[in-house]
């Protein structure tokens, strides 16, 4: 590759570095820690402000950022801002959702969402399928980000780190930090890594706009000149109307239906520290896509063109505009915002395996078993992270989104569960289930309704079903003015105050 500037000796010796300090974050977080499915999974429900903006934003934000959302820009223009920008609207959910999922976690004891979900329906079941639902469509999620690593390290070495020995290095580093702490370890590395990820980003865009563009106001120009298609919707083609749609509705209800970016909300010690953390998570998410944008958009105008759009990224921090050190900077914040992101993943779907599944299925299981199932979850599932992997299927983004779609068949019965009293399990378990096969169906086999993708008609499903199949079925009246009422109660409450 042209313009390289990094070996394999160079890469290794800064990781090494990485690991070193994130290890030490990671043991000291273990100071105080107790024992328990709570204390591992929630970090006992005591994380501060700050440091659950720092996981939340580490979580949300991956290698979807620098390298998928760039890629998207690279192939299809300033419709992959609008995109990304409706993912942060998305965030007005957790401004409305979040205070009451952290108000019923406290009260109730609930360490995963869909444990919440079962008891406010009454049915263990629902609990049983969404988990399985979410390992279908989480694996491939997480799959990308461990593409990512391995995409960025074989193409700034120019092949002389393996992509696999890059997925390799990304999923031994996850277990390992995930394994020695729980979310406490995930939690304080994940604050690490957001920091690095957008101090790293900032500057990597700054010498490339100023040594290689000659300053924005010339980057804005060329681009007018030259590349005036990819500053309009639909662009050059790619951002049709029905491309876009299918690809932001998941994205905006991505807060509420993604379970590890849900059970984050828990983790906050009070309302005050889940306030900081929205507010610093808005603010880093908004300077984070606008530099990922732009960063797209440098690589359109000095790449060549590339049959992977995903490889823009490593090809653009190859070249002699970027500086040694600010393009290996950028190369650990990727690779730290992966590994918070596949951490993350590995933890929730690990309690989710314990406490959701295997708790619902064998009668008396006691927290100690629990939590060994879950640790060992955590191994297995990572196995599974890069055995997906390795198939090096294209377009980081798309895969991120398609994701995101299967998920979406929560949605209807997480807004039954806080406003819709009439609301019945055997509703939520129909648009699970269906909502989730047609997903499946539509996005593996590749087909489209009326030019629609996946992510919506999986949304109109799920919400029609639990609606029609609620209405026919009873409801647990009971616990449904319970839970309502008191969530009602507790918010008027703290907003007299």
């Amino acid at each position: 590759m042209e313009g390289l500037k990094m070996n394999a000796t160079t890469i290794w010796v800064v990781l090494v570095v990485y690991i070193a300090i994130g290890t030490i974050i990671a043991l000291i977080s273990r100071r105080g820690m107790g024992e328990g499915l709570t204390e591992y999974f929630l970090a006992n429900r005591g994380v501060s402000g700050l440091i659950a903006a720092g996981t939340y934003s580490a979580t949300s934000y991956s290698a979807f950022m620098t390298i998928g959302l760039a890629g998207l820009v690279y192939k299809g223009g300033v419709g992959a801002l609008g995109f990304e920008l409706l993912y942060l609207s998305g965030m007005l959910l957790v401004v409305f959702f979040g205070p009451r999922i952290w108000l019923a976690g406290k009260k109730y004891g609930y360490i995963t969402p869909y444990e919440m979900l079962a008891d406010r329906f009454k049915s263990k079941h629902i609990a049983i399928i969404s988990a399985i639902v979410a390992l279908l469509f989480l694996v491939p999620y997480a799959a990308v980000q461990l593409m990512g690593v391995g995409y960025l390290m074989e193409g700034l070495t120019g092949g002389s780190i393996a992509f696999m020995t890059g997925v390799i290095f990304a999923t031994v580093l996850a277990v390992f930090w995930a394994l020695i702490a729980g979310m406490r370890s995930v939690a304080w590395t994940d604050t690490l890594m957001a920091i690095l990820m957008l101090v790293a980003t900032l500057l990597c865009l700054f010498a490339v706009v100023n040594n290689g563009l000659g300053g924005y106001v010339n980057m804005f120009a060329t681009l007018e000149k030259d590349l005036a298609a990819y500053m309009t919707v639909p662009g050059p083609g790619y951002f049709t109307f029905g491309t876009f749609l299918s690809m932001s509705l998941p994205w905006f209800f991505f807060s509420l239906a993604t379970p590890h970016v849900t059970q984050r909300l828990y983790i906050n010690k009070n309302m005050k520290s889940m306030q900081t953390m929205l507010k610093a998570f808005l603010a880093f998410g908004a300077i984070y896509t606008m530099a990922a944008v732009l960063w797209g958009f440098s690589a359109k105008i000095l790449v060549p063109p590339l049959q992977n759009p995903d490889m823009a990224t490593p090809t653009l921090l190859s070249m002699p505009m970027v500086p040694t050190w600010v393009a290996v900077l950028l190369m650990v914040g990727i690779v730290a915002a992966c590994i918070s992101t596949i951490d993350s993943i590995l933890l929730c779907l690990s309690s989710l395996v314990s406490k959701d599944i295997y708790s619902n299925l064998v009668s008396n299981v006691s927290e100690r078993s629990q939590l060994i199932l879950g640790q060992v979850c955590i191994i297995i599932l990572a196995v599974a992270f890069m055995l997906f992997a390795s198939l090096k299927l294209d377009l980081i983004g798309v895969l991120s989104v398609a994701s995101s779609a299967g998920l979406l068949v929560t949605v209807p019965t997480i807004f039954g569960a806080f406003f819709w009293k009439r609301g019945t399990a055997a509703g939520a378990i129909s648009s699970i289930v269906l909502g989730a096969c047609l997903s499946l169906y539509m996005q593996y086999a590749g087909v489209t309704f009326l030019g629609l993708g996946a992510g919506i008609w999986t949304l109109v499903l799920s919400t029609v079903v639990f609606v029609v199949v609620s209405l026919l079925t009873q409801p647990p009246t009971e616990k449904a003015e319970e839970f309502i009422g008191y969530l009602d109660k507790a918010l008027a409450e703290k907003n007299a105050i």
